[in-house]
């Protein structure tokens, strides 16, 4: 694992990690606002060049609380300062809605977008009455976070899954984007499935038997996900 550092346009620095060789990679990770968890060595399958963005206000980043597309910016500002005209973008949890939002605002950066075990973008009371009534039955993975980064992005998020060109600009986008969940993930999976059905050029499918942190309890199965979704297409 080698580190860079990396100035945003405000001059705040930003962590980045980088493992491996081959295709660029962008890996986010979940949350928002958890310092990177899939920083790790294991968890690059060979063929890839992964690069790990910690959040700004998170880990070993500066910065605080911040938008969307302040998230967005760091990650251009990322690709750039990296040399990388253009990446696969896979995303974990909250990392497959950033990818998403990134895909859009940037579909001349990211030559595809992967979502693994994705929130989806809704605020439906339904989904959260499910997973409130689940969460204490997942696999205790234990992942530090900043609560302050955390509520600026969830705000953020509310915000813009409530713009009213949303699913048209989801509907038009050129970005392949191909959504997978985790089979025992107490996460309900139709939020992924409608976006599969409504972008261009995408997919749905399941990682059979495994949680939603299914890269800490099955690294290997991780391994070989990543390893055929980046390779596919």
């Amino acid at each position: 694992m080698d580190e860079r550092v990396v100035a945003a346009r405000d001059g705040v620095s930003l962590h980045v990690g980088g493992s491996g060789s081959g295709l660029n990679v962008l890996m986010l990770s979940g949350g928002p606002g958890c310092v990177h968890y899939l920083e790790h060595d294991r968890l690059v399958p060979a063929g890839i060049r992964a690069w790990f963005p910690e959040p700004r206000g998170v880990g070993r980043s500066e910065g605080a609380g911040h938008t969307m597309a302040q998230a967005v910016e760091d990650l251009e500002t990322i690709r750039t300062t990296l040399g990388v005209d253009k990446w696969i973008v896979l995303g974990h949890s909250w990392g497959c809605d950033l990818g998403v939002r990134y895909a859009l605002d940037h579909p001349t950066s990211v030559s595809r977008l992967i979502g693994i075990a994705g929130h989806g973008l809704h605020k439906d009371r339904t989904w959260s009455q499910h997973y409130e009534a689940l969460k204490d039955t997942e696999p205790d993975v234990p992942i530090a976070w900043e609560p302050a980064v955390h509520r600026a992005l969830g705000e953020s998020f509310t915000e813009w899954i409530h713009q009213p060109q949303l699913f048209r600009d989801l509907a038009d986008s050129p970005v392949p984007m191909d959504f997978l969940a985790a089979g025992n993930d107490i996460r309900q999976s139709w939020p992924l499935q409608q976006l599969a059905a409504l972008v261009p050029t995408s997919t749905f499918d399941v990682v059979p038997d495994v949680p939603h942190d299914f890269w800490s309890t099955h690294p290997d199965t991780w391994l070989d996900v990543v390893r055929t979704t980046c390779a596919a297409r």
